[in-house]
């Protein structure tokens, strides 16, 4: 169910590679229950937004607003702790771990929201009840997966937070179109169970299946954005 207040509020983002400007004074809004898609073509600067939200760049500059907090210059690890989950492109499993030891690495406690209502809760059970393909292989090496598997383990192991919200970084890169197709389940799924999203995507049929509304990004600056 959808609130209306905003649980990430993005004011006048602006971000830096050196001296070349990649962000141009984004202002972008999710409220609590919505997945909204940040769409564009490579280089636009989707994945920089979401890294400068997750204050992941040296040189970045505005505000950003979550669950009411000021999480602008807060290190990445409080990020995480305040219920902010980030899946990157690149994955960034643990390649030499289990799939069980990658889920351990991600393992926060049982969270609330401001008003006492609980945060679904994610523990290892509940994760393999929402991925069987993963409880088959707990004992296998990260390195052993298919890059679908490994994207699955991705989003499993940032699930064990038992965050408020995720940002999913190109979920769909470089995956068979099946693994797309479950992809689009698997957001549904976790929509439906009161996650917030924020998916930066360039595959259309990905984003409009999934995604509320959406903000589109050109050489960083935003487009155009409305609902799906």
């Amino acid at each position: 169910m959808q609130s209306s207040a905003s649980l990430l509020s993005v004011k006048q983002l602006s971000a830096w590679y050196g001296r070349a400007r990649a962000l141009f004074d984004l202002n972008l809004e999710l409220k609590k229950g919505e997945v909204v898609a940040l769409m564009g073509v490579n280089g636009a600067g989707k994945s920089t937004t979401l890294k400068a939200i997750m204050n992941l760049l040296d040189h970045k500059a505005g505000q950003v607003l979550f669950n009411g907090q000021d999480i602008s210059k807060l290190p990445v690890y409080k990020i995480a702790r305040a219920g902010l989950g980030f899946v990157p492109e690149d994955r960034r499993i643990f390649t030499e771990l289990t799939v069980k030891e990658n889920l351990q690495t991600g393992r926060q406690p049982a969270r609330y929201w401001p008003d006492g209502e609980p945060v679904y809760y994610w523990n290892e059970e509940a994760i393999y009840q929402f991925f069987p393909n993963l409880g088959k292989m707990i004992d296998r090496p990260g390195g052993k997966m298919s890059g679908g598997e490994q994207q699955m383990l991705s989003v499993a192991r940032s699930l064990m937070g038992n965050p408020l919200m995720l940002l999913l970084d190109e979920p769909s890169e470089g995956v068979a179109p099946v693994i797309v197709d479950q992809m689009i389940e698997m957001i549904m799924q976790l929509k439906q169970k009161g996650i917030s999203m924020l998916i930066s995507e360039q595959n259309h049929h990905l984003a409009k299946q999934v995604a509320d509304r959406y903000y589109t990004l050109s050489m960083g600056e935003i487009v155009d954005a409305g609902r799906m």
